[in-house]
């Protein structure tokens, strides 16, 4: 395989790849660098990508397995989650603070989340993976990946109510 074939296949996918990384170790820096190694690892197998059904679902469990080991380590004590993917240019600076504001408490709830929760919320809500790539992904059965999406989003739903709704009475 040429390093172009090899770049057709990786590419379109790359970016995933490092939103599940951002996701699970929350520095840019360790994203960038768990993305790396992810891609080198794929390099390095790439005679085996007839093996696998899907070269894209396998790289995410890759990514994910990486991200789990890297969080176990001695590294993890340091790491906070910042989401910030959204922008509209055509709002108002009220409504920009509150988005803002909102998608700060999305993400520090998430980051609050059970791993396997935060896995799952990542995959599906924000990359758009099909819950049968996720549990193909996570190892997990259809039934398991439901119920922790499931649980990940009225966790997430209960807490912004309960903190927008705050001295409303």
């Amino acid at each position: 395989m040429t390093q172009t074939e090899f770049l057709n296949i990786v590419m379109p996918f790359k970016d995933k790849v490092f939103r599940l990384a951002k996701r699970l170790l929350v520095s840019t820096e360790e994203a960038e660098d768990a993305t790396q190694e992810v891609l080198i690892k794929l390099w390095n197998n790439q005679s085996k990508f007839e093996e696998f059904k899907n070269v894209e679902a396998f790289s995410m469990t890759m990514t994910k397995n990486f991200c789990l080991d890297k969080l176990k380590s001695k590294q993890a004590q340091n790491l906070k989650i910042v989401h910030s993917n959204y922008q509209d240019h055509n709002i108002s600076l009220q409504k920009d603070i509150e988005n803002k504001d909102s998608l700060d408490w999305v993400g520090r709830i998430i980051a609050d989340l059970p791993e396997q929760q935060k896995m799952v919320i990542q995959l599906r809500d924000i990359e758009q993976y099909e819950l049968d790539e996720i549990s193909e992904m996570l190892d997990m059965n259809n039934t398991a990946v439901r119920v922790a999406l499931s649980r990940a989003r009225k966790t997430i739903r209960e807490k912004l109510t309960n903190t927008h709704s705050y001295g409303i009475k």
